[in-house]
């Protein structure tokens, strides 16, 4: 660990702090809607005396949430949600120029990711902020003392929401939680348009291949998956889609996507996609049907939904050709390539969300923080979804930063809605 006179921190180097803050105000520039917040946190103090430990990718844009938490009389230690997802300048900057512990590094290993959330833990918080929820558990698995000191969480991710929705399912969750994701200001754009572009930007960095007339394989149709496919095929590439619900299948069926299974479409595709937050969705039966060349990446939250231990044991050999490309050479002479360690790609080698998008999402989250402290008192060990006012509030804010205005309903039309008398 190394530290500054007075912030406990471990980042790759604080000589990096100056272009980190420029790359934070760039961000701050497309953040209308949280910059309206820091503005209002400034003045009413929400969160005065509230110490909060935050567990998300360490980008520019976290950062600008860190500074609107800080601003609002948090106390605050930050660690990384993805051993890859670090952007070293962003960690130092928000270390040496706004005074906040962070502990994070990209490219991290095991041990230190762990070591990190412990950091971040031992800050003894009050409110946890998680993409991911392993914050939450390890709370729950080993340090079960701190657990009456909570308040209240957030969760930013899909993944995350159904780990906690399993905890509550099986009454072990010990604080109430709100679920980020789930708000439409959130999964409906930054799982959606966010993803849908940083995944496709991590790929083209890492390759410098040519999507258009590639066959695009998207493991997954929820919101990650609409926006991945989406962007896929206005690149220009045949995109496939493979999926486990019927409902969705019919979606993207009529949403004008070939759909199939994967073991049919391993043998088509040229680049695969994971997006469905599940363990081994390209597992050995689908190795053994690619094509020489086939590229592998994910943009769910955890590393597990490519077989990589099965896919290591099948190659005679691997290495890596290109920064975050590793080749599998197969005994039988073809060679797979899985992009970022098939960690998320979007932020692996690439930036991850654009600014203007996670405005909306980082905007909940603050406010979330502010719920949970002013309602904690009155909320079960639960996971809840981000009340809809605030959701309305976001999306009202992020309009008039827009500067779009939307009719309003009259009296007689409200009248209208809320009755059944009047009819044909």
């Amino acid at each position: 660990m190394n530290a500054t006179a007075t912030v406990p921190c471990d980042v790759k180097d604080l000589a990096l702090a100056d272009v980190g803050r420029r790359r934070i105000e760039w961000a701050g520039q497309s953040m209308p809607v949280l910059a309206a917040i820091r503005k209002q946190f400034i003045k009413n103090q929400p969160l005065a005396g509230i110490r909060v430990a935050a567990c998300l990718h360490v980008t520019s844009e976290t950062a600008n949430l860190m500074i609107t938490l800080r601003d609002g009389g948090a106390s605050i230690a930050l660690c990384a949600s993805n051993p890859l997802s670090t952007q070293d300048d962003v960690a130092a900057a928000l270390v040496r120029e706004y005074g906040i512990p962070t502990f994070a590094i990209k490219g991290e290993s095991n041990e230190q990711y762990y070591r990190h959330i412990n950091a971040a833990l031992d800050h003894n918080p009050q409110i946890t902020m998680d993409d991911g929820a392993d914050v939450v558990s390890a709370l729950h698995s080993k340090r079960k003392e701190q657990l009456k000191d909570i308040l209240g969480g957030t969760e930013e991710t899909t993944t995350g929401v159904i780990r906690l929705r399993a905890m509550a399912r099986e009454k072990v969750l010990g604080y109430p939680i709100i679920a980020v994701n789930d708000a439409l200001t959130k999964h409906l754009f930054d799982n959606r348009y966010g993803t849908g572009q940083s995944t496709l930007d991590g790929i083209i960095r890492a390759t410098n291949v040519l999507l258009a007339g590639m066959t695009l394989v998207v493991a997954g149709y929820g919101w990650c998956g609409r926006g991945v496919a989406m962007r896929a095929r206005g690149m220009g590439a045949n995109v496939i889609v493979t999926e486990i619900d019927p409902t969705k299948a019919i979606e993207a069926i009529m949403d004008g996507f070939r759909v199939m299974s994967m073991h049919e479409a391993a043998a088509i595709g040229d680049v695969f996609v994971t997006v469905t937050g599940n363990k081994n969705v390209i597992a050995r039966d689908h190795f053994e049907k690619l094509k020489s060349g086939a590229i592998l990446c994910n943009s769910g939250h955890f590393n597990v939904e490519i077989d990589l231990e099965t896919l290591g044991a099948m190659a005679s050999s691997r290495r890596e050709t290109r920064a975050f490309v590793e080749e599998f050479a197969l005994r039988d002479g073809r060679r797979i390539y899985v992009l970022g360690e098939g960690r998320l790609i979007n932020l692996a080698a690439a930036e991850g969300h654009p600014a203007s998008v996670m405005d909306m999402s980082f905007a909940n989250q603050a406010l979330s923080a502010d719920y949970m402290v002013k309602h904690h008192a009155t909320l079960e060990n639960k996971v809840y979804a981000v009340p809809e006012e605030l959701d309305q509030q976001v999306a009202k804010m992020k309009l008039e930063s827009m500067g779009v205005a939307i009719d309003r309903l009259t009296p007689e039309q409200e009248e209208y809605l809320a009755g059944w008398a009047e009819g044909t």
